[in-house]
């Protein structure tokens, strides 16, 4: 394939020849999406909010959002609910948890009503505070007493410090060293204390977990929505229409140019005739259901040919069949009688050859075959000595060539030339009144031509 398979105006080839086909596999594609919707149920999702009191780092949220998606607080959730015919393994996967700024933590909840999944965040919002403030003390009522027994403790060390030190003896004596060390003591034992009861404070603090009012029912469902299936369907199917075309054209084989359209057929180039792009009628095997469906889909025609260009009129094209004929009676060394050798389906080489014939009269007498590429069969040598293989460009690969031309060597036939056939659109007729485009003025020669001259 040449490069116009990567040119954008190769895809415009593509919607302009093949719209209807992507039409069509853009629809199924949507369908495909819209089926696919209906195997999954909808399911809803919202979101309840955690507030954590107290400093925290982010690693330790991290921690704590695990915990609140953790089957520990679910299946406390799902006893809670008492769901019939759900238990906590399955809830496991309809909850998430997830940080947020401000030591927030925000626990989803998917169910396949919107209802369902309020209550099942909420539910497990509230569980998961209540497993918090578990783990964080033995007892909540403990947690409560515990810092204010060491505040008392501290206030009486504090008192016992001033007792000693007022009764202690500022000189050397035995009773003075002892009295600063059991000073030294009580305050090592006051700030053991102070640690401890600061370390109580933080875990109490942290422990001290809100949520942030009920979850807010959900109002639409969550994504992949039926809309989201069916638009992706479509998408993907244009998508992979368009891709298919290119690199089905890109591993195209068939042969393009003369040169190796020769080199594959082992004989000489005679020349290229044109023959118009209009669709000829129908054939009776081209009336088939399966026909009707291709002309429907526009995939009866090939799309990766470039545009035809334009043409002369009707006599030039008629030139170029004449010259084929006087090259083709120069090449054979007598008059005889040629096979002229179509590929079967080739619609343009069997137009030129119908015109060739037509043109070449008894001289020389040509007969038109056609020839399946598949398994090629050439009628064995008769009255005709010789075969013509007229084919169009683009359509036929060097191994389906080499075929052809090894029937052709089977029946006895040697190929004594090649015509190639190319589409070309009609110029639109001129009007009666109008002049050539490009016509020279009339010159009149006489006296009247004189007329009016000064």
């Amino acid at each position: 394939m040449s490069d116009d398979t990567i040119r954008l105006v190769t895809i415009g080839r593509i919607f302009r020849r093949r719209w209807r086909l992507l039409a069509v596999l853009t629809v199924v594609g949507a369908l495909v999406g819209f089926g696919t919707s209906l195997l999954f149920p909808p399911s809803y999702t919202t979101s309840a909010s955690v507030l954590l009191a107290g400093q925290w780092e982010e690693r330790e949220l991290l921690t704590q959002a695990e915990v609140a998606a953790s089957s520990a607080v679910v299946d406390r959730a799902a006893a809670e609910l008492d769901w019939t015919g759900v238990s906590g393994s399955e809830l496991l996967d309809q909850v998430s948890a997830e940080t947020a700024d401000g030591n927030i933590i925000k626990i989803s909840g998917k169910a396949d009503t919107p209802e369902r999944a309020q209550r099942l965040s909420d539910q497990v919002a509230r569980q998961f505070v209540t497993f918090a403030a578990r783990i964080a003390g033995d007892d909540t009522d403990d947690a409560a007493t515990e810092p204010e027994a060491l505040r008392k403790k501290v206030v009486q060390t504090d008192r016992r410090i001033t007792e000693l030190a007022n009764a202690a003896d500022p000189g050397q004596t035995v009773e003075s060293v002892q009295a600063r060390t059991e000073l030294e003591k009580l305050r090592t034992t006051l700030q053991e204390a102070m640690r401890k009861l600061d370390e109580a404070d933080a875990a109490t603090n942290k422990a001290g977990m809100v949520v942030m009012g009920p979850s807010a029912r959900p109002t639409g469902e969550a994504p992949p929505t039926t809309t989201q299936l069916v638009v992706a369907g479509a998408l993907l199917s244009f998508l992979l229409s368009v891709i298919g075309h290119l690199v089905a054209a890109r591993m195209n084989r068939r042969l393009r140019t003369e040169p190796e359209i020769a080199a594959a057929l082992g004989s000489a180039l005679l020349g290229t005739v044109d023959v118009s792009g209009e669709r000829p009628a129908h054939r009776p095997e081209d009336l088939g259901p399966r026909a009707r469906i291709r002309r429907l889909l526009g995939v009866d025609a090939r799309w990766d040919i470039p545009t035809p260009q334009l043409s002369g009129d009707e006599a030039g094209r008629r030139i170029r069949y004449r010259r084929v004929c006087a090259r083709l009676r120069d090449k054979l060394p007598a008059p005889r009688r040629l096979l002229v050798v179509v590929p079967d389906g080739d619609d343009i080489a069997r137009r030129a050859a119908g015109q060739l014939v037509a043109e070449a009269g008894n001289d020389p007498l040509l007969r038109v075959v056609e020839v399946s590429v598949d398994r090629p069969l050439v009628p064995d040598r008769d009255t005709e000595s010789g075969a013509l293989v007229v084919l169009s460009a683009g359509s036929w690969t060097a191994e389906e060539l080499a075929g052809i031309a090894e029937a052709c060597t089977d029946s006895r036939h040697e190929v004594v030339g090649i015509v190639v056939a190319d589409t070309v659109r009609a110029r639109p007729p001129r009007t009666a009144d109008r002049p050539p485009q490009h016509a020279s003025p009339e010159i009149r020669v006489g006296d009247n031509a004189r007329e009016g001259s000064v």
